[in-house]
Parts: C-alpha cells; structure tokens; sequence
C-alpha cells in the first residue's frame, strides 16, 4: 500500500489549515517554511509521511516488546521485525498474581503488535527493521526517577505498569506533536486512530497505578518528573497525582494532551538530555529512520 496523495492545491489547503495553525503541503513539494511552531515546540519541515510513519514504528516495536515478552515470555514473531532486526536485550514473563491486570496488558500487548503489523502494511519496502532494544535500561530510567538501583519491570505488576506508564505517556505527546506534520489526511485519520488507543492504554494504566495506592502513585509522580527533566526546559509533564487530587489524563488548560517533538521524545527514550545525540538508553543503536538524533 502506499501513502496517499492529496490533489488539494498547496494554496487552497495552506488557506484551509491555516486557521488550525497548521502548515502543509503536497508530497514532493517545497515547503514554504522550514519549520512549524506546534503546541509540542518547533518541528523541522524536511520531513515525509514515511519518515513520521517509520519514527512511530521504532516506538510501537519497543512498546511490542514490552508489552509481549511481560506477557507471554516472547516478543514479537521475527517475520514482523523487519529484514534486518537489531536485537532485543532483557524482558521476561511478569509473575501475575491478579488476572484481571494481565488480561488488561494482555490486550494492549496485541494492540501494539497490530500498530507494528499496521505501519509495515503500509511503509512497505520502506519499512525500518526493528532497532536493537534494551529492556533493562529500564533500571537507568528508574534510578533517574529516584527509584532505586535494582528497578525490574518484569519483577511484579505493579512495576510492569509503571513501565508502561513511561512509555505509553511518551507515545501519546508523540503523536500528538507530530500529528501537524502528516501531509495526506489519510495517514492523518491513521494516526488519529492510533493515538487514541494508546490514549485508552494511558487513561487504564494511569488510573490503575493511582488505585494500587501511595507506593504506585509516588513512583508514578517520580517517572513523570524524570521525564520532564529529560525532555527539555518546559514543565509539561504531570504525574498521577496533582494538587493532591488523581490526575488521569497529562492535559492542558483546554483539557488537550500536551505534544512532545521528535526531539523530546528521543531524548527521553534514549536516557539522555543532551542535543545531538543518536542512541542510548532503551534504544542503544539508535532508533531506525531519518528521525533518530536529539
């Protein structure tokens, strides 16, 4: 399958977009502009569908991996991780205790390996290979957390989902900053699709951390202030907690979610808050694509 192309003019939809605040154009056309501000931070133009599309895929293989290896004791099948896959260090069968917690990831286990099946549908040949992942680098983003040294996601569920709540919130601000730079309202409608159900995994980790209790909330809160001190100088992360009271879904003053750039993403997905920087933390090598470096 390949991208769809709109027949729009590229004067016609920057007139219809531009009450949206965003800047468009057709495939294969310049860009009047080399950059969009977003509610994420400015985003360079000189990217393509395929580009976002492949950035997407690396998070939903790392977020497959996860969700799979925690509930089944194997990751992905390797005829959905690309002809060349980096490999994919750590990760194991959570000891569940309560079955309700595990059908719930169970479910969003299958979600995420339907996303990665979705994006190699549609990329193609295109497609990235799955980069090498590092599940125990899990440890390093815990002890930034103030979690201690020996953090295991896979030791029980309550840290299972605390690791999903890392990643999955990650996701969500992904998509949603990267959403202005989608040029074919096909590929847009997709990602809308997608954000909303990583949106749903979120709301059902989120509230379910914020029920297990003080434990679960405080290392929430210290995963959510980690994140923000990785991501840049803005304070747009929030925990589960705020002002005292549950705070389920990380929204604005208009109750929109807040949008991270590709930048800010990597930044955290690779541990690392510095520019300029391709790989480290869960992504060693580096994700896959042209949107990989800090």
């Amino acid at each position: 399958m390949q991208f769809a192309k709109s027949n729009v003019s590229r004067r016609n939809l920057l007139k219809s977009l531009g009450g949206l605040g965003i800047v468009a154009a057709l495939p294969g056309c310049a860009r009047m502009a080399s950059a969009i501000s977003t509610a994420g931070g400015e985003i360079g133009l000189d990217v393509s569908d395929q580009d976002i599309f492949n950035f997407a895929l690396n998070l939903e293989s790392l977020e497959t991996e996860y969700y799979l290896r925690g509930t089944t004791g194997s990751g992905m099948p390797e005829s959905d991780a690309g002809p060349n896959p980096g490999a994919v260090q750590g990760g194991r069968m959570v000891p569940w205790q309560n079955q309700d917690l595990r059908e719930f990831m169970d479910e969003v286990a299958q979600n995420e390996l339907a996303h990665v099946r979705f994006y190699r549908r549609v990329l193609g040949s295109n497609a990235v290979s799955r980069p090498s992942i590092d599940l125990t680098a899990f440890a390093a983003a815990a002890k930034a957390a103030g979690l201690g040294d020996n953090f295991d996601p896979f030791a029980n569920e309550m840290n299972f989902y605390l690791g999903g709540m890392l990643m999955e919130d990650v996701g969500v601000t992904a998509y949603h900053g990267a959403a202005p730079l989608l040029t074919s309202k096909t590929n847009l409608d997709a990602a809308a699709g997608i954000l909303g159900t990583e949106a749903y995994h979120m709301g059902m980790v989120r509230s379910t951390l914020y029920r297990m209790g003080t434990t679960a909330r405080n290392a929430a809160n210290a995963i959510s202030d980690a994140r923000d001190r990785l991501d840049g100088p803005s304070d747009d992360d929030q925990g589960i907690v705020l002002n005292g009271r549950a705070n389920i879904e990380p929204t604005d003053s208009d109750a929109k979610v807040f949008a991270r750039t590709p930048q800010q993403v990597l930044r955290i997905v690779y541990l690392n808050g510095a520019s300029g920087v391709s790989g480290g933390g869960l992504f060693p090598n580096g994700m896959n694509g042209k949107l990989r470096t800090t």
